[in-house]
């Protein structure tokens, strides 16, 4: 741990510093922050850039993401805990697959979890933004991944049609005239792209799922992630892709996925 700024005389005023913005799990936010800071003066900034509002994984630099240390930087979408549920579902669909692609993939956390729980696969993740790409490539990159730029499926690999057997899309589903409803920490600090899904959310989800056959190895699966208000349109845009779709709900997360299989 670096030697406190001047500004912060102990752990504690650290602390007061946090709770006073209004973060809940102060204690617990300055031990992560103390142990990231290099320098005093990092420190001081770590801090004032938490408490005027940034989310504590870009402050720090990672989030925790079913047991991984996954980076994050500015501009790239945070991975949410109740994605860790669509990872749970892909691994229960398909137990032995060994092509994955984490299509809209942001930090690369969902390819990176999957990897680490299949074992040795071919692996892919693709984004339209450089920045998530270039964070992918990071945590992808211990499992032999390759990141992709580009818009969907055109970002992916010619050689990948008709091979994929875990096909995640964690797409944007938050309807445009919603977005501006978001928590602070993800309006104002995530990318828009990352976020919005057109007039009812479902734009992205409608793409990916007309073309993930073509993708889609026989018996292979895609994997998306929705709201509970939006589950019911999201099966039947599944079913009239041609995929096999079920619903898989957790309470505990409040998460929705919807997985299509290809027959």
């Amino acid at each position: 741990m670096p030697s406190l700024s001047p500004r912060f005389t102990s752990p504690d005023t650290v602390v007061a510093a946090l709770r006073s913005a209004g973060c809940v799990f102060a204690e617990d936010e300055a031990r992560l922050i103390l142990a990231a800071a290099r320098t005093p003066d990092d420190l001081a900034d770590m801090v004032d850039r938490r408490v005027t509002g940034h989310p504590l994984e870009l402050v720090v630099g990672w989030a925790e993401f079913r047991g991984l240390r996954i980076t994050v930087g500015p501009g790239v979408f945070v991975p949410r805990r109740r994605t860790e549920f669509l990872v749970e579902q892909a691994l229960a669909q398909a137990p032995d697959a060994s092509v994955v692609v984490d299509l809209c993939c942001g930090s690369g956390a969902v390819g990176a979890a999957l990897a680490a729980a299949l074992g040795p696969v071919e692996l892919h993740a693709a984004d339209i933004d450089p920045a998530a790409v270039d964070c992918a490539r990071r945590n992808t990159a211990g499992a032999g991944g390759r990141a992709h730029t580009g818009d969907l499926f055109d970002a992916l690999p010619a050689d990948l049609r008709g091979r994929v057997d875990i096909l995640a899309a964690n797409v944007p589903y938050v309807p445009t005239d919603e977005v501006a409803l978001l928590p602070t920490e993800a309006r104002d600090h995530e990318p828009l792209v990352a976020l919005d899904g057109g007039a009812d959310g479902l734009d992205i989800l409608r793409r990916v799922a007309t073309e993930a056959p073509h993708w889609l190895a026989p018996g292979g699966c895609l994997l998306v992630e929705t709201s509970e208000r939006q589950a019911s349109a999201a099966v039947d845009t599944f079913t009239r892709s041609g995929l096999t779709p079920r619903l898989a709900v957790s309470e505990e997360l409040y998460a929705h996925v919807v997985i299509g299989t290809r027959g």
